[in-house]
């Protein structure tokens, strides 16, 4: 099943111009089987995005991408915000107790930079400046394929993962119509709702793709 799970509407992230009905409908048109609103620090009534499903007869499920001190989190299985989420640990206790998954997102930010030195040195200088985060050590996956992010910052996120063993997802981060349809997540398993899409994110069975290239 090809999966995005990280896209953006507004106004829930006041920084998309998308509505839900527009990203439902591109993301159909483009033949993803689901996605996830994963707006910025906001929580979507699980109603209103099972209402959402069934008027469209499309899978969308409900996430958040969370703002922490170390990085953006894509969680899956928390209902609200709670004072404290901007640190990650506290988070991660969060959705321990809810039984959700963690996936970081465009881990690339704020570490890897196109503009400085590329030779070897420089690089693995970066790499591990990346990898003492201790971020990664609280979620389940990492975004290797965003569609906001340049070439070179995806493959630096690819390397992330590759140094940490950790499964890689993919998603279009869609803040606008034309972000839809970059990237997605295959899962190998068959996603019928929020607690499935858990269960894979964390067996690991899936991979991050390119639309439109990859079979």
């Amino acid at each position: 099943m090809l999966i995005d799970i990280h896209t953006h509407t507004y106004p829930t992230s006041d920084d998309s111009t998308l509505s839900p009905e527009e990203l439902i409908s591109r993301a159909k048109a483009i033949g993803l089987d689901g996605l996830c609103l994963t707006d910025h620090d906001g929580f979507w009534n699980p109603a209103d995005v099972e209402k959402l499903g069934k008027d469209n007869d499309f899978l969308v499920i409900p996430g958040c991408e969370v703002t922490t001190e170390e990085g953006h989190l894509l969680v899956y299985g928390l209902n609200e915000y709670i004072f404290g989420m901007h640190k990650s640990a506290f988070v991660k206790d969060l959705v321990d107790e809810a039984g959700g998954a963690i996936v970081v997102a465009h881990p690339y930010r704020r570490v890897y930079r196109e503009t400085a030195p590329q030779d070897e040195i420089s690089y693995s200088e970066m790499i591990a400046r990346g990898l003492r985060n201790n971020v990664f050590n609280i979620v389940d996956a990492i975004e290797i394929k965003n569609g906001r992010g340049t070439d070179k910052e995806n493959e630096f996120s690819g390397n992330l993962a590759n140094k940490l063993n950790m499964p890689g997802t993919g998603a279009s981060d869609a803040h606008k119509l034309s972000d839809i349809g970059t990237f997605a997540t295959e899962f190998y398993d068959k996603i019928n709702g929020l607690q499935d899409l858990i269960v894979s994110i964390k067996s690991g069975r899936y991979r991050a793709i390119k639309l439109g290239t990859e079979k």
